[in-house]
């Protein structure tokens, strides 16, 4: 795989971000990965990449913290960087100003993305009193990471503050950390003598700047028999040094250095409110350092409180006062809690979020192309589905209008009957079942209050253990549709057939790809984002005909350029089984696709007028106020028997 990595900062400006960069570098060269690091340019300090290429831009310094530069390009030359590299994906490093050229970019570009969310700028920005900088930070992040193929929250913290901006598509991908270099052993009896004498060691790692709160440990610094330490440095040293008497302060302090400097210390503290993960938590439990921190944000996720450390309640300084005494009073509790710590981070290795973040970028390659898809931008997109364990279904009530009805597939039906995706799916269900039952109460031309009440009430005095529900197609398409109302009714419909114990197969509906059907595409979106919510909250089954572009494919469809043709009917059926975990669904449908490719029954049909043969009949119809379907009857009302797979008869449907 070639990955470009857009990182905020770098080399040689070491920060959390710089830091995980650099640790999956090293990892993708192991596994025989090639990488491009674009980030700003530092000047005559600039360094580049260990490993692979490196593409440095000009960057400007931060007026309050020159460490910190910012690069921003125009879109047009970081499209170039991209093209000459050929990336399979984009990893975007705690994107903001040139994460956000990168998103444009790979968006230009057709990439898939994937944006790593680790830095809390909405915090940064109301900690440092900015007049509406907050709103604005906020509305930049939700606009960058909804464009991202994907976002990787570090902590549940931030996964909530991102999904209350609006934000999908998010996945937990935390930090790594070298228990190698951390360890308890690294401990420096010679070092603790140097810093304090005879006093037990207090100590907090960071960057000194005001988001990280690192005022807050003035009430540390009269603890008797106790030293604060501070290790690191920022543009708040000296204001801290004047605040926190008495204090050691160390300076930046990096590698072997820092792991003695935590492994020495007796107990770690960290007041910043703002971390969207904290690596130097992570660092200290593997040094075998009990740890106090702050109720909020990443520390929630790492510090189990009264295990390995304490969460004291956040702004409640009296309350870090005490955790910190109740430590450094009991020196058994101590050691306690660091040998627990130590054994907290056994399974947090780099190798390991290294092989996890290759599966999310093999996952935003797979997402890429239903974006692209996509007719309706800046709504919640289709997610992946993990595929369920199949159940033992007996009965099985399709629901729906003329393409559950099956219209248009006459594959190997007689003369005016038609099979139709939900046939098929039921032969698919029988399958070593023994007795199983199938109804199909679809009819075409029907809408969603035919649903509510005539095919739902059927439906539930029949008693299945499986529903589908694909209806609202022909709503959508009339005049002044309203997608929410009539999502609600259909979740009304759902919600009394999960009552009864029963499961539901929820189908999204979806349009050709044909010019004239894109003026209902946001209706349809919005709708399908409101079953989505509905199949989520019932605990139901999804397809989710957005997460498959190919539907949109002429090929798919019959004569009537309307209706699936016998291969969207089987396509369907396939994806259709997928989504209820039937095992090898996918191969089978491959397999079956080339075995019929057009048989008996299949081939093409004629071409005829289609103005005269389809479209004017339906404007008469419309016009008259009435539909196809008037008078008409579903084709199985009751259950028919589909036999399985070792049953002595074949169904027709099959």
């Amino acid at each position: 795989m070639r990955i470009a990595l857009v990182a905020e900062s770098f080399l040689p400006h070491m920060n959390g971000v710089t830091h995980s960069v650099l640790q999956m570098i090293r990892h993708f060269e192991a596994r025989g990965h090639e990488t491009l690091v674009v980030a700003p340019d530092a000047g005559e300090a600039a360094e580049r990449a260990p490993h692979g290429r490196t593409e440095l831009l000009p960057s400007v310094a931060m007026p309050s913290y020159p460490d910190v530069r910012v690069a921003y390009p125009t879109t047009a030359r970081l499209a170039r960087v991209l093209r000459d590299f050929h990336p399979d994906v984009v990893h975007l490093a705690s994107p903001f100003a040139l994460g956000w050229k990168g998103q444009v970019a790979a968006d230009t570009l057709r990439l898939p993305s994937v944006a790593v969310y680790q830095t809390d700028v909405i915090a940064y920005a109301e900690r440092y009193g900015l007049p509406g900088a907050a709103p604005l930070a906020s509305a930049h992040v939700a606009r960058l990471h909804k464009r991202a193929t994907l976002t990787l929250a570090p902590s549940s913290a931030s996964e909530g503050q991102l999904s209350a901006l609006g934000i999908d598509r998010l996945r937990r991908w935390g930090r790594g950390v070298d228990a190698e270099r951390f360890r308890p052993d690294r401990r420096s009896e010679s070092w603790r003598a140097r810093i304090a004498p005879g006093e037990l060691l207090v100590g907090y790692v960071g960057r000194l700047a005001a988001e990280k709160q690192v005022e807050d440990l003035r009430v540390l610094t009269d603890l008797p028999g106790v030293r604060l330490v501070i290790i690191g440095d920022g543009p708040e040293r000296e204001r801290l040094e004047r605040q926190l008497p008495g204090a050691v302060f160390t300076g930046f302090l990096g590698g072997d250095q820092l792991a003695r400097a935590l492994a020495s210390l007796d107990v770690f503290v960290h007041p910043g409110e703002s971390e969207t993960f904290c690596q130097t938590v992570q660092e200290a439990l593997a040094s075998g350092v009990p740890v106090v921190a702050t109720g909020r944000g990443g520390p929630v996720d790492l510090v189990r409180s009264s295990v390995d450390g304490w969460l004291y309640r956040p702004g409640d300084l009296d309350d870090l006062r005490a955790r910190v005494l109740d430590l450094t009073g009991d020196d058994a509790k101590r050691r306690s809690f660091g040998e627990a710590a130590r054994e907290s981070v056994a399974e947090r290795t780099w190798e390991s979020l290294g092989d996890q973040l290759l599966g999310y970028y093999r996952e935003a390659q797979r997402l890429r192309p239903i974006d692209d898809a996509s007719r309706a931008r800046g709504l919640a997109r289709p997610d992946s589905v993990q595929p369920p364990q199949a159940r033992a279904w007996k009965r099985y009530v399709a629901l729906g209008d003329s393409l559950t009805e099956g219209l248009c597939d006459t594959s190997r039906m007689e003369n005016g009957e038609y099979r139709g995706w939900a046939d098929r799916l039921s032969t698919m269900l029988a399958q070593g079942r023994g007795r199983f039952q199938y109804a199909n109460l679809a009819v075409r031309s029907r809408r969603v209050r035919d649903l509510v009440h005539e095919q739902a009430p059927q439906a539930l005095a029949m008693r299945p253990d499986l529903a589908s529900v694909f209806m609202g197609a022909n709503d959508l398409v009339g005049h002044g549709a309203d997608p929410l109302r009539l999502a609600a009714h259909v979740e009304k419909v759902v919600r009394d057939i999960r009552a009864t114990g029963a499961d539901v197969l929820l189908v999204t509906p979806f349009l050709p790809d044909r010019r004239p059907a894109r003026i209902f595409a946001r209706r349809f979106a919005l709708y399908a984002v409101e079953l989505r919510r509905i199949a989520a909250e019932t605990d139901s089954y999804l397809l989710d005909a957005a997460a498959l572009p190919a539907l949109g494919d002429r090929s798919m469809y019959a004569d009537d350029k309307v209706h699936l043709s016998s291969r969207g009917h089987r396509y369907l059926a396939y994806r259709a089984a997928e989504a209820l975990g039937i095992p090898d669904a996918e191969a089978l449908g491959r397999l079956d696709d080339a075995l019929h490719g057009f048989d008996a029954g299949e081939e093409p049909a004629p071409q005829t007028d289609w103005l005269r043969e389809h479209a004017l009949p339906w404007v008469w119809r419309r016009m008259r106020g009435r539909t196809a379907g008037d008078g008409m009857v579903s084709k199985h009302a009751d259950y028919i028997v589909i036999p399985g797979r070792n049953a002595p008869k074949r169904s027709k449907l099959g």
